[in-house]
């Protein structure tokens, strides 16, 4: 296919596969059941291989610039990783520290934090079959591990990381609280929590109406999510776990994320090889997740959702204090 195809042609493209999509898309839901719900979706994503065909190893967004800029898709999401490393400070960290990547997929973020930072990384996700295809993916030679784990129990001891990083999990966690108190938890006194991930608009100031309700649901319902945080909410969960010493730092990307949405479409467009490598069953299941992905445009380009970014620091340990694992905050 030309690559000089205007952008009309690329609209209507989109749309049409958007039509076509939404018999299966309205049947098809897949809302939050509990965590065995999200390990399985990612299971059968990782199994088919039809979102790494598509998205690569990273599957996250990727960062455009700042003002955005036409860029391949996957080298956005390498720079996704660079911007978000130098946004946190981590460029300064001394090789070999340890960082723990929450929810990391099939371990592209990890791979590159290995190789071209020197971190000693340990990649968690609930879904054995990510983590079975992130060591398959992981040269032996980088310092990168893969185990499954639930963040919002970690197994790790407390203060056992200098930096903890994460992004894109937070949509699949039920309590936000928790979250964020297992984030701060295993990170080592003055250790770094940089975190990045979808948001809704706090709503405490501008409540959402009928129709973005709507769009909202839709959204949790497709993709096995059970809440989306907001920007103003997350960091206030983070400072009230009184782990986190002086402020919570947070930014908003979405102008630097925002092409990705319409980006991952055209990829099924560029790539017509999937439609061989996964016959029609493949393109049924890729076709499915299309209306997702225009709802999800027009949730973060009209402001009902953010691109967060979180930083932390965490305190000094109270000596003699009570392990977090036990606390109140941990079991609610």
């Amino acid at each position: 296919m030309s690559l000089t195809i205007d952008i009309w042609t690329t609209l209507e493209i989109i749309a049409a596969l958007s039509f076509l999509g939404l018999a299966i898309y309205a049947i098809a839901a897949r809302p939050y059941q509990s965590a065995e719900s999200v390990a399985q979706s990612y299971d059968e994503w990782t199994e088919d291989g039809i979102l790494e065909f598509y998205w690569g190893d990273h599957i996250h967004l990727g960062h455009y610039g700042s003002p955005a800029q036409s860029k391949d898709f996957r080298a956005a999401k390498v720079d996704f990783v660079r911007e978000m490393v130098q946004w946190g400070g981590l460029d300064k960290l001394a090789k070999g520290s340890q960082l723990l990547d929450v929810g990391c997929g099939i371990g592209g973020s990890s791979r590159i934090l290995a190789k071209d930072y020197g971190f000693e990384v340990t990649g968690v996700t609930i879904s054995p079959q990510q983590v079975k295809r992130a060591q398959e993916l992981t040269p032996p030679e980088l310092n990168a591990k893969f185990q499954v784990d639930d963040a919002m129990a970690l197994s790790f001891a407390d203060a056992s990381f200098d930096v903890v990083w994460c992004i894109e999990a937070g949509p699949h966690m039920p309590d936000k609280a928790v979250f964020a108190k297992e984030l701060l938890r295993v990170l080592k006194p003055d250790g770094i929590l940089v975190v990045a991930d979808w948001n809704q608009r706090d709503d405490r100031a501008k409540p959402l109406n009928a129709i973005e309700k709507l769009i909202m649901r839709q959204l949790l319902d497709q993709w096995s999510h059970p809440a989306f945080a907001s920007i103003e909410g997350f960091a206030e969960l983070l400072a009230a776990t009184n782990l986190v010493r002086g402020e919570v730092v947070t930014a908003d990307w979405t102008r630097e994320t925002l092409p990705s949405w319409l980006d991952s479409i055209w990829q099924g467009i560029i790539r017509p090889s999937g439609l061989v490598k996964f016959g029609l069953s493949g393109f049924i299941k890729s076709l499915r997740e299309v209306p997702t992905l225009i709802l999800m445009r027009i949730a973060f380009g009209t402001g009902i959702c953010r691109f967060g970014m979180f930083r932390a620091v965490r305190g000094v340990i109270a000596q003699n204090s009570e392990s977090l694992v036990g606390s109140s905050v941990y079991n609610r």
